[in-house]
């Protein structure tokens, strides 16, 4: 009964807003069809079933109440009826005499067609001033400025409000988030753009989906990778299909941060996952992933302002790290997605890399010059998409490849990365690529058991070695 429904429903409300806890709606439905065209339902529903259910119709219990309660005549009811149907039938009859598509079309629209971020208009400058900023403070102040600039940008998250009662916000420091990454956002810009969610991140993902579609630009935040699994169904099935199987008419640009990675000393299983591999299987979404502040704040200004939904992953230990510090780059900084960065120039051997290992190939590379190794570090900073132009131009330089990452070895993008040299490159290859990357197991709580896990310095410069000799 749609009356009793509401009164149901609104109770509940009324019950949740005035802070007395959650509230249950328990409903009983009616499936008035089969489930689909190869389901009858009379194989498993009595016919006395099916006719309670038909009498329980909510649409033809209402369409009597508004009779014979004078809402309407059975006159207006059958016109607004002929209405849907007229409707119906023109878009059917559109469907219909549309022509059928030709197969060089079967790729369009998984991205937007009118904002590139790998395009030179997300190509600008830094104009860096102040002290050297972590990335913490970096991606803070990015933030800030992006949510100044564009006032459909909404924040939310788990504990990522400075307090749950904006009513409190004179009388508590605020927490912004289990890393700070918020912190002062809902005081500079309220409540209703700055507030936490619950502990469910299907709902998070799915919220940000609806007000992406009508028109916000959420920016909302996963706590932890390891945390991410329950919104991997909205991810795939709804955000990054939405502007495709809509032929365009929708789209959902959003930003979803995510601290993820180890390196941190008793993270164990549930807090040091890596699985970016897993994430560029949906076609539809960009990966961006920096390895330091300078670029954490060109990534993410280049993912809020694109036009298609970004997953934008943060490595928990370089948050506050001193060596990947930098001045803030100022307020329109970008860096183009696609567009990868030598941080170290050598001729012997080149290791590809992203993320927290960028930093251990750094130190391998020091470490293999002693050795009279030179080696090249190219830092990919986008996994989707990435750059095989600087890929290949790498390669081309050094013929030896080592790919560094710290998701498990197994399926690892990684893999993806070899493949494709081998099958494109193979013949500026003077050696078979090494790949360095964690095993396959669950990151340890014992220090002992990580430091086996996850990569390490000297597991690069053993895999550089490798390369060179054989």
């Amino acid at each position: 009964d749609l009356l009793d429904s509401w009164r149901a429903a609104q109770d509940a409300m009324d019950h949740v807003r005035a802070r007395r806890g959650p509230a249950l709606v328990h409903a009983h439905t009616t499936r008035p069809y089969s489930h689909s065209l190869s389901d009858d339902e009379r194989v498993y529903k009595t016919q006395a079933e099916r006719d309670n259910e038909a009498g329980r119709d909510p649409l033809v219990r209402f369409r009597e109440f508004c009779v014979n309660n004078g809402v309407a005549t059975e006159n207006e009811l059958n016109a607004l009826d002929s209405e849907v149907e007229d409707e119906i039938a023109a878009a059917t009859a559109v469907a219909i005499k549309a022509p059928s598509p030709t197969s060089e079309t079967v790729t369009r629209y998984i991205y937007s067609p009118d904002v590139d971020p790998c395009s030179e208009a997300f190509n600008v400058a830094a104009k860096p001033s102040g002290e050297p900023k972590t990335m913490v403070s970096a991606i803070n102040q990015t933030l800030k400025d992006e949510m100044a600039r564009n006032s459909q940008i909404v924040v939310f998250g788990q504990d990522v409000a400075d307090t749950s009662h904006p009513e409190t916000l004179l009388e508590v420091r605020g927490k912004g988030g289990v890393f700070k990454i918020t912190e002062s956002l809902q005081r500079t810009f309220g409540a209703e753009r700055v507030f936490n969610s619950p502990l469910a991140e299907a709902n998070i993902v799915g919220r940000a989906l609806g007000m992406a579609i009508r028109g916000l630009k959420p920016v909302v935040e996963i706590q932890f990778f390891d945390y991410i699994w329950p919104a991997t169904m909205q991810l795939r099935n709804e955000v990054t299909m939405l502007r495709y199987r809509s032929n365009n008419t929708y789209s959902c640009p959003m930003v979803i941060r995510v601290p993820i990675g180890g390196y941190l000393r008793g993270g164990s299983i549930y807090h040091s996952q890596s699985g970016e591999s897993i994430f560029a299987h949906f076609p539809g979404l960009q990966i961006a992933y920096p390895s330091n502040a300078m670029d954490a704040c060109g990534l993410l200004r280049t993912a809020i302002r694109c036009d298609d939904p970004v997953l934008f992953l943060e490595h928990k230990h370089l948050y506050r790290q001193t060596y990947n510090k930098a001045p803030y780059p100022g307020v329109d900084h970008m860096v183009p997605f696609g567009q990868s960065i030598l941080r170290r120039s050598g001729s012997d051997v080149v290791i590809i890399t992203w993320g927290a290992l960028v930093q251990r190939s750094l130190v391998a590379a020091q470490q293999a010059e002693k050795l009279g190794i030179e080696v090249s570090v190219l830092d990919l900073r986008t996994i989707t998409p990435y750059d095989w132009e600087g890929i290949a131009e790498a390669v081309a330089q050094t013929d030896r490849v080592v790919v560094a990452h710290e998701d498990q070895l197994t399926c690892g993008f990684g893999a993806e990365l070899v493949a494709r040299m081998a099958d494109e490159l193979f013949d500026s290859l003077d050696a078979p690529v090494k790949r360095v990357a964690a095993l396959d197991c669950p990151v340890g709580y014992n220090p002992v058991f990580e430091e086996v896990v996850l990569p390490q310095a000297a597991d690069i410069v053993r895999a550089i070695q490798d390369v060179v000799n054989y």
